[in-house]
């Protein structure tokens, strides 16, 4: 049944519960005068004693609660038919926990003798029916050790008075630990609380956090992950319900780990299970938990000479992934990030895209100078990103700092928020701009695009069919576009018809942007990975070199980290093989790259081999997945 419950449960079902436990409240009759009376007396001498403890002894008192009465407790356990005498029943058992983990001017003993004797004279002052008993928090936890769960059970049944957050915890996770034994004890080797709570770090809103262990090595009917995935579901769920029925907020953070696992763990140092295992304390353990803890004490289990030499090359290898991605960043992200919007702009102007290395050229000219819409600080922050994209791409930058990346994104944010502006800018100047140029425009930049897909004609009455078929439909461009391009169609067709008006204009335009920088990064990010595969990177000696195959040349790079590149060049004979080689730079193989706007397939026939051992030597390497 709680099962059941914990698996459907959801947030419109628990404010179900909540409305129905009200209104069942709320059809409670009244208590009694003299009984209400009663317990207002009680409350307000519970709230005296409190007070006064916690003025007393302040950060050390962590919770204080009161126990649901010994002898009934006693009756309900053992059935015991005697009734005690009537003093016994007047008798008001509170618990006052002790957080002692920070003490060290006084013995354990000294301690727990000092705070008994005091908030004893305090409850007697109160009223003499009030029996405090004085707990340590180390006391608590070494029960939990020695296998003993009797006062965590007795917390579950009481009612706080004062809690920091500790009584919370085990009241809520003793419950849990009940209803998940009570569905799976044959499985559940140990449930254990930690984190902040065992480490003496515990707030009021601190997550409790609770791990348990189930045993796999039995496993017939089902995999062990499926074991782990059944159960952990059904677990979660139950903590849910916990929480429900306790009416404590705190996230009962859950973890389950499956016994194979935890020794996998265990084997290879993993940091989290050395914690649990170090802080943990458990609320159920059949043998396995507590013998491990022992181990870890005595210094027995030590990771191997594997899992340090792992654990050593993973932080080498983090390193170099963080340098790397830093460059990365620095090459593609914020490069393209400005790029981009960059050749949008010009678009829009009215001129088709230039070379990433002609756009900063061609924005100075038309924005800056002609039309004096920008400022010239914007084209120095596009010109240092194409610089250094083509330092780190040519070797010439080996590393790129933090600091250095901190500084091309802000100024890539900065840029991007002016190009912005200057878009409506050219909207607004440009406002009575052919709708025909506005189609052709779109109608060129989609042709091109289809030419990328491998579509080489396309008639314009197709034209949205194949888009849609294509891009769309394939995932490549979003389904948006798809509207935005209908807007532009119809809106010539309304041309052609003499029935376009200032909205259809508008309509046309409104998307035509967003449709026109989507389709150039796509463009831009299609050919960057098609250049890509026609590069084959090759390792000799000490050095990295480097063969471009294009449409009908090869170029050839001797040690792409050299400051002064040695590049030449030959021509791509018919069977795969390059003809002579002849002295070339890195101007001429940018403007081979720039006037290659369609990358053709290449493939790597077997006579480049050989040519690789004759400009390499015949120690050559071919790198896969650079």
């Amino acid at each position: 049944m709680i099962n059941k419950k914990a698996k459907n449960l959801n947030p419109k079902s628990i404010k179900k519960v909540t409305k129905e436990r009200k209104e069942l409240l709320s059809a409670v009759p009244p208590l009694p005068p003299e009984l209400e009376e009663k317990l207002k007396n009680l409350k307000t001498k519970l709230d005296s004693f409190k007070a006064k403890v916690l003025e007393k002894f302040g950060d050390y008192i962590i919770g204080i609660t009161l126990l649901p009465p010994e002898k009934a407790a006693e009756k309900r356990e053992e059935k015991e038919e005697k009734k005690d005498d009537k003093t016994d029943e007047k008798k008001i058992s509170v618990l006052v926990l002790v957080d002692d983990t920070t003490s060290t001017k006084m013995s354990k003993d000294e301690l727990h003798q000092k705070f008994s004797t005091i908030i004893s004279k305090f409850a007697e002052e109160i009223d003499k029916n009030i029996v405090p008993q004085s707990v340590l928090l180390t006391d608590v936890w070494q029960n939990c050790y020695d296998g003993k769960y009797d006062l965590n059970k007795l917390i579950s049944l009481s009612a706080p008075l004062h809690d920091t957050g500790m009584l919370a915890a085990i009241k809520i996770a003793e419950i849990h630990k009940t209803m998940v034994l009570k569905k799976f004890e044959k499985y559940i080797l140990s449930y254990v609380l930690a984190g902040s709570l065992t480490q003496g770090k515990a707030t009021p809103t601190s997550d409790i956090d609770v791990w348990i262990v189930i045993d796999d090595t039995d496993v017939k009917k089902m995999t062990r992950v499926e074991l782990k995935d059944k159960l952990r579901a059904i677990i979660i769920g139950m903590g849910i319900e916990a929480g429900e029925i306790t009416g404590i907020k705190n996230k009962l953070n859950i973890q389950v780990y499956i016994l194979t696992d935890f020794w996998d763990s265990l084997k290879e140092a993993n940091p989290i299970i050395f914690t649990l295992l170090r802080d943990g304390v458990p609320f159920y353990d059949r043998g396995i938990f507590m013998p491990w803890k022992q181990l870890l004490r005595m210094g027995r289990i030590k990771p191997s000479r594997e899992a340090i030499d792992l654990f050593m090359s993973t932080g080498e290898q983090s390193i170099k992934r963080i340098q790397h991605r830093l460059k990365e960043m620095g090459m593609e992200d914020t490069y393209y990030a400005i790029l981009t919007p960059s050749q949008a702009a010009i678009m829009l102007y009215g001129l088709p895209p230039p070379t990433p290395r002609e756009t900063p050229d061609v924005l100075e000219e038309i924005f800056v100078k002609k039309e004096k819409m920008l400022e010239p600080e914007y084209v120095k922050i596009l010109r240092a990103n194409v610089e250094l994209r083509k330092k780190i791409e040519h070797g010439e930058k080996k590393e790129l700092s933090g600091t250095e990346l901190d500084e091309y994104v802000t100024n890539a944010e900065k840029y991007l928020k002016r190009i912005r502006e200057l878009f409506k800018t050219i909207e607004e100047k440009y406002d009575e701009r052919s709708v025909l140029f506005l189609y052709d425009e779109i109608v060129t930049i989609i042709r091109d695009v289809l030419r990328l897909e491998g579509i080489e004609k396309a008639q314009d009455a197709e034209l949205i069919k194949l888009f849609e078929d294509e891009l769309i439909s394939t995932g490549k461009v979003p389904a948006r576009y798809l509207r935005d391009l209908n807007e532009i169609v119809e809106a010539k067709r309304k041309h052609d018809q003499k029935k376009l008006t200032k909205n259809d204009i508008e309509k046309a335009r409104k998307g035509s942007g967003g449709l026109v920088r989507f389709l150039v990064e796509y463009m831009q990010r299609k050919r960057g990975k098609e250049l890509e595969r026609a590069r084959i990177r090759v390792k000799h000696g000490e050095k990295y070199g480097e063969v471009i195959l294009l449409d009908e040349v090869a170029f050839v790079i001797h040690d792409i980290d050299a400051k002064d590149q040695r590049i030449e060049k030959a021509k791509l004979n018919s069977d795969g093989s390059l003809g002579s080689l002849e002295e070339s730079n890195l101007e001429e193989l940018e403007k081979e790259l720039a006037k290659m706007k369609f990358p053709k397939r290449v493939f790597i026939k077997e006579p480049i081999f050989e040519d690789l051992k004759n400009i390499f030597g015949r120690d050559v390497e071919v790198l896969l997945h650079y």
